[in-house]
């Protein structure tokens, strides 16, 4: 059920190096396997857990997914706003039927997936823009809930299967902005993604 569906520049995920200046057809469900408490999309994000269970949103089918892509003049599909692995069945069977169809498939995502989702999803997934908060395992924990481990994985595998990567890292004052810290995380983009790997770098 998505609860978020629009037509967006490439550019907005953010990416800067995939079909620049092209349209792609962005959609979300409810939910993600991470509680950020600095969450900027957090009244979608965290619906369920700060509303009772809620789940908001219009069925689509994958069908009409891919159908309004191609009337929107879109040559991707964006599974983003929130987390699309919370929403892995629709943004797999979804992705297949673009893929035919000759539309790329993008994830917006904070990487939190096992290896075996990612091998599943990837001979239909083109690109993805990989938040990589922060460089140290204590901000994962305490701001996220999550480990940073498990990121840096995913970051590394999507490399080795392919998939066209970009990195964001949204810089919250006095958390994660320590000079150290920032050049610790450009080292393991250079080193272990490549150094033509974009980096975004949000207010």
């Amino acid at each position: 059920n998505p609860c978020s569906v629009n037509v967006d520049p490439i550019e907005k995920k953010p990416l800067f190096h995939f079909l620049p200046g092209s349209l792609s057809y962005s959609i979300a469900t409810v939910g993600c396997n991470f509680k950020c408490r600095f969450c900027q999309n957090a009244d979608i994000a965290q619906m369920p857990s700060d509303h009772n269970g809620a789940i908001m949103g219009d069925r689509y089918t994958p069908e009409e997914v891919v159908d309004a892509a191609e009337t929107g003049g879109c040559r991707s599909i964006s599974y983003t706003y929130t987390e699309p692995t919370i929403f892995f069945e629709l943004a797999y069977d979804t992705a297949k039927l673009a893929h035919k169809k000759g539309i790329r498939n993008v994830f917006v995502t904070n990487g939190y997936m096992t290896e075996e989702a990612l091998n599943m999803i990837n001979p239909y997934l083109d690109a993805a823009n990989v938040d990589l908060k922060a460089f140290t395992d204590n901000y994962y924990k305490e701001l996220c809930g999550a480990k940073r481990k498990h990121v840096l994985e995913t970051l590394k595998l999507m490399k080795s299967l392919g998939v066209f990567v970009e990195v964001t890292t949204l810089i919250v004052t006095g958390l994660n902005d320590d000079e150290a810290e920032l050049k610790e995380l450009a080292s393991f983009i250079k080193n272990d993604l490549g150094s033509e790997t974009p980096w975004h770098i949000s207010r």
